[in-house]
């Protein structure tokens, strides 16, 4: 259950500092990359340091560490700052309660709503024109080509249209819980590739990966992924494995064989999880394999891994 904090704060800061309270090794890690993701959104949330002049924001506590929930009580008791508790009961106190296991989305939520902000932070900027690539000649090397009309010899040079890739995705899209899918300007950005036939999956992964700020280009097949990685370097490629013409493990061998490929992160998405499956797509030279349906926390550990806020 979620509760709003009794305390509003405002006006709206660039960055709060969190104090954390009790949890155990493993999520203390967890907790880590979601204060470091965190970087990419506006507010910021960091986590507060006893070196840290000022008082902290908003409090994090283990409700389930009765010597995490004592400390709590004492640092905070004048009730002037906002709490989220992590458990199953809210120990009579008025904060945000939310229940195990830990959940970054559910979490940066949570922290918005903390500090009193209750709607998506916009950022004006016009609207994204949509990209129409060139054929697939102009902007593909000769050898990936080659390799294309080699290994299936029926398949057309597709062309790049505006009716078969959707627009690329601004980070100032609105999502569903009220996170601020906004990157402050003083941050690097990541391109990243999405290629999935099934719309819903597609929608999954725009929501997924816009609070962190990402540019994020889609495509529905795996010549329109081929074509896109001509024009550009992509930090990390989401490519589903079945798809309607060349199937994603040779959309990952073509992109791994291109000079530098071996620094863009292919994550291949499948409904199969078979050991011959997942060889398979070691073989092919992807990076890592996701099951279809996707798992929050594995998508969570794959960009913490592969798309990191230093990149």
């Amino acid at each position: 259950m979620m509760m709003e904090a009794s305390t509003t704060m405002s006006p709206a800061k660039p960055q709060y500092t969190v104090d954390v309270h009790g949890f155990s090794q493993t999520e203390r890690i967890i907790l880590k990359s979601i204060f470091s993701l965190s970087a990419r959104r506006a507010p910021k949330f960091v986590e507060f340091m006893p070196t840290m002049d000022s008082a902290p924001d908003v409090f994090l506590v283990d409700a389930e560490d009765a010597s995490a929930i004592a400390d709590f009580r004492q640092k905070n008791a004048t009730n002037t700052r906002p709490a989220i508790l992590i458990g199953d009961t809210n120990h009579g106190i008025s904060c945000t309660t939310l229940s195990r296991p830990l959940q970054w989305t559910k979490l940066f939520k949570a922290f918005d709503l903390a500090v009193g902000i209750n709607a998506p932070i916009q950022t004006p900027r016009p609207e994204p024109a949509v990209r129409i690539a060139a054929p697939y000649e102009k902007t593909q090397p000769m050898i990936a080509m080659s390799a294309l009309r080699s290994s299936v010899p029926s398949i057309a040079p597709p062309i790049i249209s505006n009716t078969a890739v959707p627009k690329a995705v601004s980070v100032n899209h609105s999502l569903t819980g009220n996170l601020a899918p906004v990157c402050p300007s003083d941050r690097p950005f990541n391109w990243v590739l999405v290629c999935d036939d099934n719309m819903t999956v597609r929608e999954f992964m725009r929501v997924k990966l816009a609070p962190f700020g990402f540019n994020v280009d889609f495509a529905e097949t795996g010549e329109q992924a081929v074509g896109l990685t001509g024009t550009k370097h992509y930090t990390c490629v989401f490519l589903d494995v079945v798809m309607p013409g060349i199937n994603g493990y040779q959309v990952c061998k073509l992109i791994k064989s291109k000079k530098g490929g071996a620094k863009t992160a292919v994550v291949m998405l499948s409904s199969k999880d078979s050991t011959f499956d997942k060889i398979r797509g070691t073989m092919s030279g992807c990076d890592t394999y996701l099951t279809k349906p996707v798992n929050e926390n594995r998508l969570f550990e794959v960009i913490s891994k592969y798309l990191p806020t230093n990149a």
